[in-house]
């Protein structure tokens, strides 16, 4: 059967297992567009209003569904609006696979209109990026990047495809289905030697994070941590990987690290460290543990052999998938006891702060979010200080979900919503977006309106851009230089797009309000005011800014 590249393409990605895909068209790739006229139930496509929120919500589908998120865009202005989804899903570790228009194979090499060297350009963003350049290879290719994509280390590639590839006829056929690849298992003698070392400690940790996690390994590595009463602590943004309620779940090591997780990995004596990269965040800067070799005996663990020894050179380095080593593993005992009970009423402290200043208090929200969201509620933020309530402020069960960017990506949250409510129409989403943070992807609303995938989102609007004020505040006190904002009225806006929407101007009205939003068949946006004095739970503006002028007082 003779059909064209951009049919091919199309036909291999629903072979698979792609059902959904997102994306802003473009004459670039028109052969594909075509052919998805024909796919609607089977391989559908989510019209986004731009590239930057496509790529989001793609790397943001793969994160949560474990399967690469698809997302298509043209060449040039589109694929470089798009490149922040892509490095947001190579931070993340998230499965993701960018399409983009070329030129055409007779014009390569000229800077003819919109032409960009892929390779060149995302060849350290992306975990692979490649250009087609025979059509006949073209389900070859397809098949690679899925599998590159998905394995050991999940994260983006980006496959450039030269519009007379698409239009191309050619009797290649299509992939007749994913392989079936398992992730590497642990060898016995590795098994035991972390055993042995985790026995011998007396202030062990079990770090973890990242993707390619199953329930059924989520389970095992529960069951061991609790059986052995080992304190566990998620990596930056994958606390929702492990059930928060276990009393051997100690907290969260990222930004804005709480005191009692730095002091655990600090004065650890054995750390067990599955399926995580070691980023900044998670190490406090690369403060907590010393590079390259860290005090602390380090156990690492990971389904991709480079990132063992890529930072910290381990006492034991195991390369196995997460699920594989999890229940390969057999519980231990010591005398670690009152060192685990510690770390976990430290944990259930951080819950409270005091009342904030302002309209509505978001220690009280929180408080009353934690109690009435569903257990399988997808929580969704970008970047900001706002982050701290989704973050800090909730305790993730087995089943919920968190969606929030390791590269600190202003814009991610509304988009990874609507991708979740792609992905799960019938499960309560609810995007978590500073003013700020907001206004990057606002129009992605209307991407929502039309698809059917109208998340709730809480905006929480203090007017300004609350992370750099507090850099500000602690830098140079009282000089404040680009950090005031001037907003829209988001409720107007909100309607706009079809939703319902309601301006939250006290506590009290918080309750009643959300549940009218999650009454709402086309989704709700609330703009909740809090005071720019609410700047972090624990510390307000005017006392960062005292602390900053009585520092420089201080060394005067």
């Amino acid at each position: 059967m003779m059909r064209n590249g951009g049919r091919l393409l199309v036909e291999c990605l629903i072979a698979l297992g792609a059902t959904k895909s997102f994306g802003i068209p473009g004459e670039s790739y028109l052969a594909v567009l075509d052919a998805l006229h024909d796919t609607h139930g089977r391989l559908d496509y989510v019209l986004c209003r731009n590239e930057g929120g496509a790529s989001f919500m793609a790397s943001a589908y793969g994160k949560l569904t474990g399967t690469p998120g698809i997302c298509f865009v043209t060449r040039g202005p589109g694929v470089t609006n798009a490149s922040i989804g892509v490095h947001t899903a190579m931070q993340d570790s998230s499965p993701m696979i960018l399409f983009v228009g070329q030129v055409g194979t007779d014009m390569k090499g000229r800077e003819a209109f919109q032409e960009i060297d892929y390779r060149a350009v995302y060849g350290t963003v992306a975990k692979w990026a490649v250009e087609i350049d025979d059509v006949e290879r073209l389900p070859e290719i397809v098949a690679r990047a899925w599998t590159t994509a998905s394995t050991g280390r999940p994260g983006p590639v980006v496959v450039a495809l030269p519009e007379d590839m698409l239009t191309t006829l050619t009797e290649a056929a299509p992939l007749s289905g994913p392989a079936a690849i398992f992730e590497p298992a642990p060898a016995q003698d590795a098994i035991a030697a972390a055993v042995k070392l985790l026995a011998s400690a007396e202030r062990p940790v079990l770090l973890m994070g990242g993707t390619n996690w199953t329930a059924d390994g989520r389970a095992a590595l529960q069951a061991f941590a609790e059986d052995s009463d080992i304190p566990v602590v998620a990596a930056f943004r994958y606390q929702d990987q492990f059930d928060n309620h276990s009393p051997v779940f100690v907290g969260e090591a990222g930004v804005g690290m709480v005191p009692h997780v730095k002091t655990l990995i600090r004065d650890a004596d054995v750390i067990l460290a599955v399926n995580i990269r070691f980023g900044e965040m998670t190490t406090d800067g690369y403060t907590l543990l010393s590079v390259p070799v860290p005090r602390q005996k380090l156990i690492h663990v990971h389904g991709s052999d480079r990132e063992i020894g890529k930072i910290y050179v381990p006492a034991i380095g195991i390369h196995a998938g997460p699920n594989a080593f999890a229940k390969a593993l057999t519980s231990v005992k010591g005398g670690w006891a009152d060192w685990r009970a510690a770390a976990r009423k430290a944990y259930e402290g951080t819950f409270a702060a005091p009342m904030q200043p302002g309209p509505v208090d978001m220690v009280a929200v929180s408080a009353w979010l934690r109690d009435n969201l569903p257990a399988d509620v997808i929580l969704t933020n970008g970047a900001g200080n706002f982050t701290v309530w989704p973050n800090k402020f909730f305790k993730f069960g087995r089943q919920a979900r968190l969606l929030a960017p390791q590269s600190g990506a202003m814009g991610y949250g509304l988009p990874a919503a609507i991708a979740a409510k792609v992905a799960y129409p019938q499960r309560t989403v609810v995007c978590f977006a500073g003013d700020g943070d907001f206004q990057m992807n606002c129009q992605e609303l209307g991407t929502a309106m039309q698809a059917g995938a109208q998340p709730i989102v809480l905006i929480i609007n203090n007017g300004i851009y609350g992370t750099i004020r507090a850099h500000q505040e602690r830098n140079y006190p009282a000089r404040v230089s680009g950090t005031s904002l001037e907003n829209p009225d988001f409720v107007t806006l909100a309607k706009a797009y079809g939703f319902h929407a309601e301006r939250v101007e006290s506590t009290g009205d918080l309750a009643a309000a959300f549940e009218r939003a999650l009454k709402s068949e086309t989704g709700a946006v609330l703009d909740i005011a809090v005071s720019p004095e609410a700047l972090t739970p624990r510390q307000t503006l005017t006392q960062m800014r005292d602390a900053a002028f009585a520092s420089r007082k201080a060394k005067a």
